[in-house]
Order: C-alpha cells, then sequence, then structure tokens
C-alpha cells in the first residue's frame, strides 16, 4: 500500500545535492498537516541560500535547524529545537542524508590517512547513531500516537514512525568485488557498512515501540558528491526514494534496499 507521507518529518544535510531535494519534493508531495525540519551545518550562509528559498516557496511548511553531525552538542540542541516546536506531537519520519567523502574521488589506499577514516566515521556513523538515539522519544511518542489498522494491520510504516538512513551500493561487502576498482574510497565504503549495522541493530532494538528502520541506497545521482557523469538526476532518485518509502513496512525494516525498492545483499 502507497499513501502519502505526513505528520513531522525531518532530513539532515538539507542544504544540497539529495537533501535538498527531499526537502522539496517532501514540501510539494505531502499534506497541510505535515511540517518539514530541514537541517544543515550553517543556514545562514551562501550555501544554504536554495533551502532558504524553499521556505518562502512553502511558507509556514518547513522550518531550517542548524545541526553539525559531527558535534554532539550541536546534535542535542537541534533535538531540543524540533522538541520545542513539536510540543505533543512525536516525529514521525527521520531521514538521516548527510555525509562527507574523503579523500576525493576515487580515494585509493595511498591517499588515504587516518583523519580521512575517523572524520568520515564521525559524520557517516556516530552523527546518524546519536540522532536516532536523541530523537527516540520523539520517534516513540509519534508511534504510540498512530494506529497501525490505518495502515491495514502493519505495525511500522513512514507515516507511523521511521528512521530511514541514507546508504549506498557500494557499502555492500557482497558486491564489493563489482564495485572496487571504480572507486576505492575506503572511509566512504567502511563508513556506510558501518552505517548498515546501525540500522540492522536499531531495527532490532527499536521494533519493541514500532519503529521501522531502513537504510536505502539512491543510486548513483548528479550531486557534488555523485559527479557530473552519475545516470540519476536528484529529482528522479528522490522521486523513486519517497515513493517507495511510503510503502514501506514491517517486512522491510533492516533492510537495505535501492530507490526503486530492490533488496541489496549485506
Amino acid at each position: 500500500m502507497s499513501e502519502k507521507l505526513e505528520g513531522n518529518l525531518l532530513v539532515t544535510g538539507s542544504n544540497r545535492g539529495i537533501g535538498l531535494e527531499l526537502v522539496k519534493q517532501l514540501a510539494e508531495r505531502t499534506g497541510l498537516d505535515a511540517h518539514i525540519y530541514a537541517c544543515c551545518r550553517a543556514p545562514e550562509a551562501t550555501g544554504a541560500e536554495a533551502l532558504r528559498d524553499l521556505t518562502t516557496q512553502y511558507p509556514g511548511k518547513i522550518t531550517i535547524i542548524k545541526l553539525d553531525m559531527s558535534d554532539e552538542d550541536s546534535i542535542s540542541a537541534a533535538v531540543q529545537a524540533v522538541n520545542e516546536q513539536i510540543g505533543a506531537g512525536g516525529l514521525n519520519l527521520l531521514i538521516n542524508n548527510a555525509a562527507i567523502i574523503g579523500p576525493s574521488t576515487p580515494g585509493p589506499l595511498s591517499a588515504t590517512g587516518k583523519k580521512d577514516m575517523m572524520e568520515v566515521y564521525e559524520t557517516n556513523v556516530v552523527g546518524p547513531f546519536l540522532i536516532a538515539k536523541m530523537f527516540l522519544p520523539l520517534l516513540q511518542r509519534a508511534a504510540e500516537m498512530h494506529s497501525p489498522e490505518k495502515d491495514e494491520g502493519e505495525k511500522m510504516s513512514c507515516r507511523r514512525s521511521a528512521i530511514i538512513n541514507i546508504s549506498t551500493l557500494i557499502s555492500s561487502i557482497a558486491k564489493c568485488p563489482e564495485t572496487f576498482a571504480e572507486a576505492q574510497m575506503y572511509p566512504y565504503r567502511a563508513s556506510k557498512a558501518a552505517l548498515n549495522m546501525v540500522t540492522r541493530c536499531q531495527s532490532e532494538d527499536f521494533k519493541r515501540h514500532n519503529i521501522l528502520v531502513t537504510a536505502i541506497h539512491p543510486g548513483w545521482v548528479r550531486t557534488g558528491m555523485g559527479g557530473g557523469h552519475a545516470p540519476l538526476s536528484p529529482q528522479e532518485s528522490v522521486h523513486g526514494m519517497l515513493t517507495m518509502m511510503s510503502s514501506l513496512s514491517d517486512k522491510d525494516s533492516g533492510m537495505l534496499l535501492d530507490w526503486q525498492g530492490n533488496t541489496i545483499p549485506w
């Protein structure tokens, strides 16, 4: 079953690329009762101008929240800011999209140092882990407010309470022999493989609260990170992901799926 996403929705890394397009399409596709919390590191900087324009285009629909994924105090402050605005409501959908790469593609072993490994891991793994942990009370509140009968008996859905971790095909250990030559990217690959494990663990931990946790590969997308030769536009990728998210249910929790809903092996 596919329905519109609704309620309180939060996207990290929302000032550009996939994150910006997620905010844009969520604003277009959700109803009047939905509200989007768009998180980025520097809301007042020139790099967030397109995001600020969206708040003007969709007045009252989007709130920009300052959030640095590598800073625990910043995460805590963002959680507090969202909590104050939501009030008695809960958080229905948390999309952990923010991520970094290092060194630049193809990122061979010879160009990769300890600093690259640690910085990428901190943002791509520790950040999403802490955000899910700190937002858990709001996710629980949303899960408790939502009736599963609305979803034809399914206990979990992105309309009720869910965490979506944006992962990647190159996080797949099984597919590494197919993908390694084109992009070695040790820090990024390792961090996203670790994020997959966080996804799997939290899906087991949070299912007692009826909170869905799933990892999604958005495809190879033409963004600052994906490069100009990628086959997918941000519009195509996000349209596919949101369509797929609106249909996720119990059976999809703890999985790694691509933007079209196909299962990717670990």
